[in-house]
């Protein structure tokens, strides 16, 4: 079975549409939105859909949906990080829920694959969380690296609706094809990357890729359909 996840919790209020269909989800926890109800409203539906549940923390930043690089000092991350958390696990706690999984947002996922000095930070904010947890990581990714050096179990983690640059960067935001939309052309971007361990770029060459979950974004315009349409297809089509 192959784990598809979305991010949840940010205000697109699509999530009991997305849950029959995806196996884990992260929730925005405060950092680029959400608050105690967003996020108890998302983990009932999760729970309710016996959905693998995770913390999606993120720069502090809703005025940019956590999307942008966000210059701030290492003790104001890492205090903000924490803040995300202890707030997750408190309305995880409140409904007898456990935490599969941390999946850090948008600008920081990005920030913390590349730059060694941030993914130790961000490492050090969430290493008191993640007993019996899983950190979800891009492949050949700094995070990788520093969460291995520190004995955090992680999960690879690659994008079945973004193109990817030659470096397994995801094509930024701004690019006409950073987003892939067209349902089928998804498939055939998971199934390359689930059965070849290969994922071609917009360059149009093929490099090698791990990943054992793949994320739909929840605010993809058809992301519902996209959701359904693969995670169906690979249900009933193939088997690994």
């Amino acid at each position: 079975m192959i784990d598809f996840n979305c991010d949840v919790g940010e205000g697109i209020a699509n999530e009991h549409l997305l849950m029959p269909h995806i196996t884990s989800c992260n929730i925005a926890c405060g950092g680029h939105f959400g608050d105690e109800n967003s996020i108890d409203k998302t983990i009932l539906l999760a729970l309710k859909n016996n959905v693998l549940i995770g913390a999606h923390p993120s720069f502090p930043d809703k005025e940019n949906f956590g999307r942008k690089w966000m210059h701030i000092s290492d003790e104001n991350l890492s205090k903000s990080i924490q803040d995300q958390m202890d707030l997750f696990l408190k309305r995880m706690s409140f409904h007898n829920a456990r935490l599969h999984h941390i999946k850090p947002h948008g600008a920081l996922y990005n920030a913390i694959a590349i730059d060694e000095n941030l993914a130790k930070i961000f490492v050090k904010s969430i290493l008191k969380y993640c007993k019996n947890i899983f950190l979800y990581v891009p492949y050949q990714s700094e995070i990788e690296k520093v969460a291995i050096e520190n004995n955090i179990k992680i999960i690879y983690e690659a994008f079945a609706d973004r193109n990817y640059n030659d470096d397994l960067t995801l094509v930024n935001r701004t690019h006409e094809n950073a987003i892939i939309k067209d349902k089928e052309a998804v498939f055939q971007h998971v199934s390359k990357m689930v059965f070849e361990r290969k994922v071609k770029t917009i360059s149009g060459k093929e490099k090698d890729i791990k990943a054992a979950t793949f994320c739909v974004h929840s605010d993809t315009e058809n992301a519902v359909e996209i959701v359904k349409y693969v995670s169906e297809k690979f249900k009933n089509q193939v088997s690994i």
